[in-house]
């Protein structure tokens, strides 16, 4: 079937394709090979500095970020919903810092060297520049007296974001009698500040130097983009994130900026991205997130025309996220440009609106970089100029992202083949025709990784080893910039290559600036031998903050004495408090022990849990009053044992905030203030569970400031243990008393497990004498329950199935609601949500009624949760067992 050359553009190309593209020309077209695969015998380190390494701000791991924890509400939602716009601007992310360029290279006109320019400095505010050049055969590099990068300054401290280069066509070296000829211009802006530098050569020192101009502060919106004008040497542009357009020109009086007056249609709440000049001084490409705008100046009045929509790409790539990412300037001139979307890769012409030239599935996650160079620049030195007319008339797209080390060349050009000499050769000169050249493919721009599949997987395994909030690429070594030495400069020292190739230079995350050689190959390599056997080892942190200060603070060091912790975690902590209270003599008469307000504080709160000084022992039925919150019976039987300890024992457990509010740290020198938890007011049973930390208030009551364990020793002790060694064990103690929580629980609660199956803590009913725990002519108003992970059987414990051995934790008990009457009336305060679950909740919040918006919040959210509970087999399968009914 014949298409017209406007359909052809919409079949993409690539691997990820499921048609094959009309416009895709491979192995019949002659165009030489399109590979390029590095030399690892050609890597040279050039220069290395702690200096060097990227400034990277502090930041949240990425599950702690602030957008997290920010809400929005929709006018038309009920409930809120997390703010995932707020994500997109937090400047914490560490990738937002690298998704650029961090590399520049001025080349200097008709000779062989280089200026190599970056951001440096302790906040990356600052410009460090070297040359490089050739000498006695070999690349050199020159730096200052003190062997470090030169550095230029923008005159503040804040981060430099991007950095571009505007090269002279000619700056007349020994032509002229200017002692610093003129070899670029630099901008460099900030998040909110743009700024200007001119780059010459010092012909006295024989040096670059680096000039600042001036710069533009903008102090209400941050910027967004910036280019250099391919028409007029000295003229800018700058995108604000608000759609505003500036052009600066350096030679105007005054240095002033120009406000375009841009007549945007709807631009609130745009993602602004990319600005770049087209073939006409006065005729730009501004670029959003979901268009591609034309913006004509020539005439009084300015026109806008939408020149691409995202919309277009919906044939193929029908998922909502799409947006555009990335713009640039392309071959063959002006007229052409690219624009890169989260799927597609599009060569566009300002002479066709919405209709791609090119499309391509690039298969690249988040691509931000995006550049176009001459076929002829990746293929230059080579010992054959077969494919020479190739190379001269093909471009080369670069599209990658730095934070995820992913990089594609995609190549283009003419359609019609090439044939030395030929008629064909010839037309194709002046053919509008452009096909893609071959599939795209991958470049590895660290240059000295093997790619075959045993190293890949090793890498991937080293990643998923690392905890859920640590990036991978803070602990590898990634590239952060690169550039492509001219084809003088390059030839000056490398021997011919067969096919040709290009020289990389590349700044790495490690601080290191690295040369390469790529050649040109009709297979990809890859498997590097001399880097196949190298581990891969993320285990140090090579992208992290740097700081030339010293630490100035003193440093304290303060030791913690564990011996009780230690002997009982030995099993030996009775043996070890009896040796200590044998040691310790105190002498009631010459200290209180007590004090008096205290006691009365605290004797007030255990009077409204139901332990008075009066109570009467055992209270366990006080015990189970308190459960209201799932509970495992190994928990109720703790709280049991609290329930025992005299009021002589819990005042050691439990005083005044102000009675220990600094201790004596480091050598007697420092005091270190404690913090333990405070008891509530509200009336909750030893030892307080759900409770706030204190707020250092002389009136406070913390605690407990003693371990449980410790107190437990020390009241078998005051109850009669002569000999503690022998008789008095902590285990024996907690075991008593879970049998004794077990009987009551099998009276009082309903088994939502069918038939109680004890284990061997529990004893029969029949064991327990005359005693009664509970009124068997009421209903049960607890239920007791196993959690279903616990359910296996004696013999899976033994072999060892079951991933949970410990059987004294795997029964709970939870207080069931009471049955409501049949009366329709209108519940507004907390009792409303009893309908919901089994388990009674209860909200310390001031507001105890429900307004009218919070009761449509709530009949939202039964409505969700009942037709959860209806698809839920396990669930109704419990509310059944449990007599429950919602």
């Amino acid at each position: 079937m014949e298409f017209s050359e406007e359909w052809k553009s919409f079949f993409p190309i690539g691997i990820g394709a499921s048609t094959v593209s009309p416009l895709l020309q491979s192995q019949s077209l002659p165009v030489g090979p399109l590979l390029f695969t590095p030399n690892p015998h050609s890597l040279t380190p050039l220069f290395s500095s702690p200096s060097l390494f990227p400034s990277l701000p502090l930041h949240l791991p990425p599950h702690l970020l602030p957008s997290r924890f920010v809400l929005s509400s929709h006018p038309s939602s009920i409930l809120p919903s997390t703010a995932s716009s707020v994500a997109s601007h937090s400047h914490h992310d560490p990738a937002t810092h690298f998704l650029r360029n961090r590399l520049h290279l001025l080349h200097y006109p008709h000779c062989p060297k280089v200026v190599v320019l970056f951001p440096t400095g302790p906040n990356d505010d600052k410009i460090g520049f070297f040359m490089l050049g050739v000498k006695d055969s070999r690349f050199h590099i020159q730096l200052d007296t003190k062997g470090d990068v030169f550095m230029a300054s923008t005159g503040s401290v804040h981060r430099i974001l991007r950095i571009s280069v505007n090269p002279v066509a000619d700056f007349g070296l020994g032509l002229t009698s200017d002692p610093c000829p003129l070899i670029g211009y630099l901008l460099a802006s900030t998040l909110y500040s743009v700024h200007w530098f001119a780059v010459k050569h010092n012909s006295v020192l024989e040096r670059p130097s680096v000039f600042y101009l001036g710069g533009k502060a903008f102090k209400t919106c941050p910027v967004v983009h910036t280019s250099w004008s391919p028409h007029i040497l000295e003229e800018s542009l700058v995108l604000l994130e608000n759609g505003d357009l500036f052009l600066f020109d350096l030679e105007s009086q005054g240095f002033k900026g120009t406000r375009l007056r841009v007549p945007w249609n709807d631009s609130e709440n745009k993602v602004w991205l990319s600005c770049e000049f087209s073939w006409h001084p006065r005729i730009l490409i501004v670029a959003r997130s979901e268009a591609v705008f034309l913006v004509d100046l020539r005439l009084r009045e300015c026109s806008v025309s939408c020149f691409m929509k995202i919309e277009t790409l919906r044939m193929y790539v029908p998922g909502e996220n799409e947006e555009f990412l990335a713009l640039s300037r392309a071959g063959p001139d002006n007229f052409y440009f690219t624009v890169a979307s989260t799927s597609l890769l599009l060569l566009c012409d300002v002479r066709k609106p919405l209709v791609p030239v090119l499309q391509w599935m690039h298969g690249i996650e988040g691509p931000c970089y995006m550049t176009v160079l001459s076929l002829s620049m990746l293929r230059s030195h080579s010992k054959e100029d077969t494919f020479k007319l190739a190379s001269e008339s093909g471009f080369c797209i670069i599209l990658g992202s730095f934070w995820n080390c992913e990089f594609n060349i995609f190549c283009y050009g003419s359609v019609l083949p090439f044939r030395k000499a030929s008629l064909a050769s010839k037309l194709s000169k002046i053919s509008t025709g452009i096909c893609a050249w071959e599939l795209p493919f991958e470049i590895n721009l660290t240059g000295h990784e093997c790619r075959c599949g045993s190293c890949l997987l090793r890498e991937e395994f080293s990643k998923d080893a690392l905890p859920e909030w640590i990036d991978w690429q803070l602990k590898k070594e990634i590239v952060l910039g690169f550039g492509i030495l001219s084809n003088d400069l390059a030839a000056s020292l490398c021997e011919p290559d067969e096919n040709g190739g290009f020289t990389l230079i590349r700044l790495m995350s490690s601080g290191k600036f690295e040369l390469q050689r790529y050649c040109a190959s009709w297979a990809l390599a890859r498997n590097l031998e001399d880097c196949h056997e190298q581990e891969l080892c993320l285990d140090r942190q090579l992208l992290y903050p740097m700081s030339d200060e010293k630490y100035r603070f003193p440093k304290f060091f303060h030791y913690l004495r564990l011996d009780y912790l230690h002997a009982y975690a030995s099993g030996n902590l009775t043996l070890f408090l009896v040796r200590k209270l044998k040691k310790t003599h105190i002498d009631a008469q010459d200290k209180e022990l007590f004090c008096a307000e205290v006691h009365e504080l605290l004797c007030e709160k255990l009077n409204a849990c139901g332990f008075g000084q009066s109570r009467s022992c055992p209270a366990v039925t006080s015990v189970f009053k308190d459960v209201k919150l799932p509970a495992s019976l190994h928990e109720v039987a703790l709280r049991r044992l609290w329930a025992d300890l005299p009021l002589e024992l819990l005042q050691l457990a439990f005083m005044s905030s102000s009675e220990f509010g600094e201790v004596v740290g480091d050598r007697g020198r420092n005091r270190v203030a404690l913090e333990f938890l405070a008891v509530p007011d509200l009336p909750q049973l030893p030892p307080f569970f759900l409770r706030n930390t204190s707020q250092h208030g002389n009136d406070d009551i913390v605690g407990p400031v003693i371990p449980f364990p410790v107190l437990l020793v020390l009241n078998g002790f005051r109850n009669g243990y002569s000999d503690l060694e022998g008789e008095f064990s902590i285990e024996a103690e907690l075991d008593l008393k879970y049998k004794e929580v077990m009987r009551v629980a099998d009276e009082i609660a309903v088994p939502a497990y069918g038939p109680t199956h004890l284990h061997d803590h529990a004893v029969s009913l029949a064991d327990d004498g005359d005693e009664t725990w509970a009124d068997s002519s009421k209903p049960k108003s607890f239920l007791l329950y196993r959690p279903v992970a616990f359910n296996c059987s004696a013999t899976d414990l033994v072999q060892g199935n079951s991933v949970y051995s410990d059987t004294i934790f795997d029964s709970f008990i939870v207080r069931v609601p009471e049955k409501k009457s049949n009366e329709q009336t209108e519940s507004v305060g907390q009792e409303i949500f009893d309908d919901l679950s089994p388990v009674q909740l209860r909200f310390d919040v001031p507001v105890k009624k429900l307004e009218p918006q919070g009761l449509k919040a709530y009949n939202l959210l039964k409505r969700q949760m009942s037709k959860w509970q209806e698809n839920f087999d396990s669930y109704k399968e419990f509310c059944i067992q449990s007599r429950f009914e919602k």
